[in-house]
């Protein structure tokens, strides 16, 4: 995968910060001389660098998934999940304010804004756990020949970034970092009514209001549901393979004039067998065995699966 901006040809380089402030999470510029400026280019290089030793060829990032700490997933830009960050992105105005850094608790991110020779754009986002939390050790420096305690104010910045995002893509290389500045747990749930809305055209044969109900109040659900139309995991689903599915790995349902109802209790069950989680295994004779799986891969069909 390629990253649709050149590194090497930097022209403008920005600061800026996200602060959660009372009307909500608001982004802001800083100010910052060229070394600042170098450091982020610097660090942006090396982001692209740990993507691409990662995987030459990433998977889409899925909600419902687990990832590793370390990961390279993307997101198309389009995507829904990806709003905050391409409205980050695409901002043209953004206010330029020097306080913005006076009450760094509210800091949750900070970030670097860059355009190559080609007028593209790249934003590299990272959350600022580290970039902050010096604020709280005791530093000192040394003065003609004493050390004394300093004073200021003093950020650390991270050796690389969480994503980068350019025109096309939002390249992750922490998963969390992404969740927690995308605010994804909040997107997904608002997320849900659409996301049971799109479902509904393939499965007219499910009464899909008590799962609905259930992902707006619980983001696990939630998240399956998002993974679940994003993959198009319904589609041409058949009816009674869908019940006999069910049947075997204990999800409880209920069929009334041709409608299938999930029974309270199991609704995430119901979720986990749309999208690929629930399964059972019979090695032994007559005495089958039902798992979860806590992360969903298919198998390719040249036999091997040693991929």
């Amino acid at each position: 995968m390629t990253l649709a901006f050149s590194l090497r040809s930097v022209q403008v380089a920005e600061f800026g910060v996200g602060r959660d402030d009372a009307g909500g999470q608001t982004f802001y510029l800083v100010p910052v001389d060229a070394d600042v400026q170098a450091a982020l280019q610097e660090m942006a290089a090396d982001t692209w660098d740990a993507m691409r030793k990662l995987s030459d060829d990433p998977p889409k990032y899925q909600p419902s998934e687990k990832h590793e700490s370390s990961e390279y997933v993307y997101l198309p830009i389009g995507d829904d999940l990806a709003e905050p960050l391409r409205q980050l992105h695409q901002a043209t105005n953004l206010p330029m304010d020097v306080t913005a850094l006076s009450d760094p608790a509210k800091v949750f991110c900070y970030f670097a804004r860059m355009t190559d020779k080609q007028g593209r754009r790249l934003t590299a986002v990272r959350r600022a756990t580290q970039f902050k939390g010096i604020l709280k050790s005791r530093l000192i420096r040394i003065v003609t020949d004493a050390l004394r305690i300093v004073e200021d104010s003093v950020f650390k910045l991270d050796s690389d970034f969480d994503l980068l995002i350019d025109n096309t893509k939002v390249h992750i290389l922490r998963p969390s970092g992404f969740e927690f500045v995308g605010e994804l747990q909040q997107a997904v749930l608002a997320a849900a009514p659409a996301n049971v809305k799109a479902l509904r055209g393939d499965l007219p044969f499910v009464d899909l209001d008590l799962i609905e109900n259930y992902a707006t109040k619980h983001p696990r659900a939630a998240r399956y549901l998002a993974s679940i139309r994003a993959l198009k995991a319904t589609k041409d689903i058949d009816k009674g393979y869908l019940k006999k599915q069910c049947k075997a790995t204990g999800v409880e349902i209920e069929e009334a004039k041709g409608k299938i109802t999930v029974q309270d209790g199991h609704v995430m069950g119901f979720l986990e067998v749309l999208d690929r989680r629930r399964y059972e295994v019979e090695l032994v004779k007559g005495s089958p065995e039902r798992f979860r799986a806590a992360s969903r891969r298919k198998l390719g069909t040249e036999g091997g699966g040693n991929t």
